[in-house]
């Protein structure tokens, strides 16, 4: 069961978009069946854990790696429909390019008709500065914000956060370098003012 679920997990992200599932079975073509494989993982993993401590991840409007689809919104939307179906705590979004410098505004209305789909809490990624997230929950227009890069260079995140304290900038020549260069190696606030 354990390989068979990794093996399923691993597949599940490329499946979704019809420019990279090229299948012909029950698992590719329609988008009923480009989501059949999530709905199955989540329903696995609603069997092991309470539907409400899990969540899913899209990338909905990344392209990386040449992953496309003719309709993400459709393609997505079907997606996020199975998560809510699942009954699932939260469904967290990267929205826009990973790779962007800055926060795209054109996808902010395509960002809340997928969120609309969603019953649970919205957990938003990609581009977030500490007033950014704390427009964004105050808004409304999320419940929760993740931190990524900003994290890999801060291992005190958090803090700074709290404090509105300057960030490190993370180096992203280090990003998956296999060792501790730029993940580990980063001065907290403590030892800065050391």
């Amino acid at each position: 069961m354990a390989s068979s679920f990794t093996r399923r997990t691993a597949i599940c992200s490329t499946s979704l978009r019809d420019g990279t599932n090229k299948r012909e079975d029950a698992y590719g073509g329609s988008v009923e069946n480009r989501t059949r494989l999530l709905a199955e993982v989540l329903k696995t993993i609603t069997e092991v854990f309470p539907p409400k401590r899990v969540g899913v991840r899209f990338s909905p409007f990344s392209a990386f790696n040449d992953m496309s689809d003719s309709d993400p919104m459709a393609t997505f939307a079907a997606a996020i429909a199975r998560a809510n179906e699942a009954g699932l705590g939260y469904l967290h979004l990267v929205e826009g390019e990973t790779i962007a410098e800055s926060r795209d505004p054109s996808v902010e209305a395509d960002i809340a008709r997928l969120r609309a789909g969603f019953d649970g809490a919205y957990m938003a990624n990609n581009g977030y500065n500490r007033q950014l997230a704390i427009d964004a929950v105050e808004s409304g227009a999320a419940d929760l914000i993740a931190f990524g890069r900003a994290f890999l260079a801060n291992p005190d995140l958090v803090g700074r956060l709290e404090k509105d304290a300057p960030l490190n900038e993370p180096d992203q020549a280090t990003f998956y370098g296999g060792d501790a260069r730029g993940y580990t190696d980063y001065p907290t606030l403590e030892e800065l003012a050391a």
